[in-house]
């Protein structure tokens, strides 16, 4: 049997990861909300409302999963019966205090590495630990490296990236780090921007901040790179990584705008989603990130979740166009305005998450020439 689950997540006040684990009605062990499809929901609505339902959560929900785990599901009559759960990320904005089974479970937010210890399905526990924090596994490119090393007599750790230039010149790794954390807050109020509400100024004035302030620290980065002694292959790295991730906080502060231009104050599922995604995409960067500085060690992983961006934008091109479709159908021959409108938007939400997937390309690039 197929079943569907969530696995709602936060960032704690300490800037680590948090995810919420519910217990089970008999056994009381620690699970994921999960539950079985929904007839009329897609199967990441249907996990959202199990989330709800289990443990109070709601969110932002992306649309792509993150994998999937097996366990053994025991029936009211005693048997046994293998369950396959396809697992989706839920970036949590509201926790109610009074749920539907709030009298028949407990809640808890955990760390990654605490939570990963009380599931006990195998593939969950590999899920959950890797959702943030680096793999330890060494891969075909570390083992490659190795016995480059081995052969050649080398003493010392091959070159990494720009790396021998840090920290003593320049500050890309944390400027790095820092316009990765504006595409987290740009994407956080993209997506609650587009669930309507009273509060759209709010957020549309939160991603012209970031995007100000990614601006900037993309300002900062060209003119280390024009300052400082570094060879032609580096600045050409260092300036492409950080133009791919400013055209993605830019591209959020295009469709903010276009939604203010056309006073936009309800959206269509679809768009919701794809700022579901977007969401995703700007979690796996900030993770992405902070292991170039060590990119030999973490070349693994990082091909690992760029691989995931890339997946991730595959998902997007479907929403959007099937978004797309369901838009023409429902503006034919009454509303062309509203199909034209909403088909920027579309269009610059389908960017945001191309130039994620430009960010991965950039990225597998240095891991692959300089491993």
């Amino acid at each position: 049997m197929r079943q569907i689950a969530a696995l709602p997540y936060r960032s704690a006040p300490h800037g680590a990861i948090e995810v919420l684990l519910v217990t089970t009605r008999e056994t009381r062990r620690w699970v994921v909300p999960k539950g079985n499809p929904i007839k009329g929901l897609g199967p990441y609505e249907a996990a959202a409302h199990e989330a709800f339902e289990e443990a109070g959560v709601s969110g932002i929900m992306c649309p792509a999963p993150l994998g999937a785990f097996d366990y053994l599901k025991r029936k009211r009559d005693g048997t046994l019966r293998r369950a396959t759960v396809t697992l989706y990320p839920l970036a949590v904005t509201d926790q109610s205090q009074d749920w539907p089974e709030s009298d028949e479970r407990e809640t808890r937010w955990f760390g990654l590495t605490e939570a990963a210890a009380l599931v006990e399905e195998p593939e969950l526990k590999r899920l959950i630990a890797g959702f943030r924090a680096p793999s330890p596994i060494a891969g075909r490119l570390q083992r490659l490296s190795a016995w480059t090393r081995t052969k050649s007599g080398e003493k010392i750790a091959m070159l990494r990236w720009f790396q021998a230039l840090m920290p003593k010149q320049g500050r890309f790794f944390e400027l790095f780090e820092e316009h990765a954390a504006t595409l987290v807050a740009g994407a956080d109020a993209l997506a609650r921007l587009l669930q309507g509400g009273p509060s759209l100024p709010e957020h549309v004035r939160t991603i012209y901040d970031r995007e100000h302030d990614a601006d900037d620290i993309t300002r900062t980065v060209l003119q280390d790179v024009r300052r400082i002694l570094i060879t032609p292959f580096d600045r050409a790295a260092i300036s492409g990584l950080i133009a791919s991730m400013d055209d993605a906080i830019d591209q959020m502060n295009g469709t903010a705008k276009a939604i203010t231009l056309y006073e936009l104050t309800e959206f269509e599922p679809q768009m919701r989603d794809m700022s579901g995604i977007i969401v995703e995409a700007a979690r796996v960067l900030v993770e992405t990130i902070p292991l170039l500085r060590s990119i030999g060690d973490n070349s693994s992983r990082i091909l690992e979740l760029t691989a995931r961006l890339v997946e991730i934008e595959g998902t997007a091109d479907d929403i959007h166009d099937s978004g797309l479709k369901a838009l023409f159908k429902a503006s034919q021959g009454s509303d062309p305005m509203g199909f034209i409108v909403g088909r920027e938007i579309y269009g610059h939400l389908e960017r945001i998450v191309d130039r994620f997937e430009d960010v991965a390309n950039e990225i597998q690039g240095l891991v692959l020439d300089h491993a």
